[in-house]
């Protein structure tokens, strides 16, 4: 079964004065989480514009200079729309040595807010459930997007790794908060795809990432949070090692 990614904690409106520099944001926020995966497309212009509070014109503009940067590509016709192309590099030793370069001083500050955001919003919805009987729906949408995590593999890991986190967010209802665990995986996003994938960090997380839900669907926000910690220090841990 596969579950609806909700965009709107990305596709926010947009400032009139800079409309096309924060509608390429925008589009590229989702592009590069993985939101919307390669070979799959962006919801229709009317629809994206709306979301967006521009012009067709401006979206148009937007997503041209994206085709020809590579990220993405227009097709016509009944089936037709935009499509994404762009997947992330390959991990490479000269990308970890730049990133560590350019990024290392922000590290602890971007671990930071991420650990802020995302174990506010796993105590948000476990509230939530403990409330409200753990929802039927959302424990399914939960659990399916965990299964999604543990069944991929290592090309397309990040990406399902990110919709589970950020679907935490989404499901508490809360467009803010959305955006915000949004923002603060953007911020780790390159170090984190320019990382290797490794086995037995993938079963480790899959175990947190257990946690995690098993605590949210008992209502329990004291253990979801407490399960965030573990899993947000261990990331931490291994993206310093790698940088360090």
């Amino acid at each position: 079964m596969s579950v609806a990614v909700d965009l709107g904690g990305v596709l926010r409106p947009v400032r009139q004065g800079n409309a096309f520099e924060e509608t390429v944001e925008r589009l590229l926020t989702v592009i590069k989480l993985g939101l919307i995966g390669p070979g799959e497309r962006f919801p229709p212009e009317r629809e994206l514009a709306a979301q967006l509070g521009i012009s067709r014109l401006t979206l148009r503009e937007a997503i041209g200079e994206l085709a020809r940067a590579g990220y993405v590509m227009s097709k016509r016709g009944r089936l037709g729309g935009t499509f994404i192309t762009y997947t992330p590099p390959a991990p490479s030793v000269g990308d970890l040595r730049k990133l560590a370069t350019e990024h290392g001083e922000k590290l602890t500050d971007a671990l930071t807010f991420r650990f802020a955001v995302e174990s506010g919003a796993a105590d948000m919805l476990a509230q939530q459930f403990a409330a409200n009987g753990s929802p039927q729906g959302q424990a399914e949408t939960l659990r399916t997007r965990l299964a999604g995590v543990n069944g991929a593999g290592p090309a397309d890991y990040r990406r399902l790794d990110t919709l589970f986190h950020l679907a935490i967010a989404e499901l508490t209802g809360s467009s803010l908060l959305s955006a915000a665990c949004a923002d603060a995986r953007m911020r780790l996003n390159d170090l984190l795809n320019a990382i290797p994938v490794l086995k037995p960090n993938i079963a480790h997380a899959a175990v947190q990432h257990a946690a995690i839900v098993d605590a949210i669907c008992a209502g329990d926000p004291d253990g979801a949070r407490a399960a965030v910690a573990e899993h947000l220090a261990a990331t931490g841990a291994l993206l310093r090692g790698f940088l360090g």
